[in-house]
């Protein structure tokens, strides 16, 4: 009982972190007029319910098989034999459709959030500075993670090679190979110039991105998404740091001279069935597809002159001549 009323509550309470100070904040759950990706909802997602969830059971479970706590966990569980699902999957094999469990609520599948590109030129104008234009143009590069991204080191950088390295998450702090365009390795030289002519010089072991005003520190995540938030208020939209990730695979998927192995490779995903999930047509192509099918011009009528009987039937049914 206890659990259903937290999950009910949950539904219908507000969610503090959705309060927003200024007074022309959009309003929640409406869409961007420029990118088409809904703000987010006053109350709580139906993700953070289902994780909320997850974290009550796992609690249960442990001080039950620990033996310091109640025998019975309040939370039911998601299969009949009480068992984690997907325990023990086959990877080769597609995974089998599963009722969802008590307490559970539904969530809607999230597409791949591109951004458009005229949104990501108007973002780029709006950069002010050589760290800046570094730092999107590697996201939209090389598609790492914001956490990976400031977790790079100055020995990280291979711009003979075209890569830099990341620490991946899942990988017990092991570093992997990322691509990233000339470009984005252009910027990152004048970025660095900039920190030599202030006197800061990077070692090896040392970040890469670090703060331009006051006190030189590295630069963090709440840094870095303060200055997005500010460019998406500047050219009115509601683009994250992991849009640009999402930007990047649709637009490998979308090259014939790249497989889909390949963009796994790019992206790091576990699964070649994550990377399939960015192959669904997105919306707006769809929709542009559609206004074409319907402003095409009908063809014309195929004429019906000249159109005769095959003589071996005509013999068949009337005898040779």
């Amino acid at each position: 009982m206890d659990v259903r009323d937290f999950v009910l509550w949950l539904r219908t309470c507000h969610n503090p972190a959705r309060d927003r100070n200024r007074p022309d904040a959009p309003a929640p759950g409406s869409l961007n007029a420029r990118t088409g990706k809904p703000y987010l909802r006053s109350g709580y997602a139906p993700a953070t319910i289902n994780h909320a969830v997850s974290v009550l059971a796992a609690f249960y479970d442990h001080h039950l098989q620990t033996g310091q706590g109640p025998v019975v966990s309040p939370v039911p569980p998601q299969s009949r034999d009480g068992r984690r699902l997907d325990a023990h999957h086959n990877p080769l094999e597609p995974f089998r459709l599963h009722r969802r469990g008590a307490y559970r609520q539904k969530q809607a599948h999230r597409e791949p959030r591109a951004v458009p590109d005229d949104v990501v030129e108007d973002l780029f104008t709006s950069l002010g500075c050589h760290r800046d234009r570094a730092l999107f143009s590697m996201f939209l590069s090389s598609g790492a993670r914001a956490a990976e991204m400031l977790g790079m080191t100055i020995g990280d950088i291979h711009p003979g090679e075209g890569r830099i390295y990341v620490q991946t998450k899942g990988l017990g702090g092991a570093k992997e190979a990322c691509p990233a365009s000339p470009e984005a390795f252009a910027w990152l030289a004048l970025y660095l110039g900039d920190l030599a002519q202030d006197g800061h010089r990077p070692a090896p072991d040392e970040p890469v991105w670090w703060t331009l005003r006051g006190q030189t520190r590295p630069l963090t995540y709440t840094a870095l998404r303060a200055v997005l938030n500010r460019i998406n208020s500047r050219i009115g939209a509601n683009v994250t740091l992991h849009d640009l990730r999402h930007t990047l695979c649709l637009r490998l998927i979308e090259d014939p001279a790249i497989t889909l192995v390949d963009a796994q490779q790019v992206m790091r995903h576990r699964r070649i069935t994550t990377t399939s999930t960015y192959l669904r047509p997105r919306i707006d192509e769809v929709i542009t597809k559609v206004h074409e099918h319907y402003t095409r011009p009908k063809p014309p009528p195929r004429p019906l002159t000249g159109w005769t009987y095959d003589p071996d039937d005509l013999a068949d049914v009337f005898g040779s001549r």
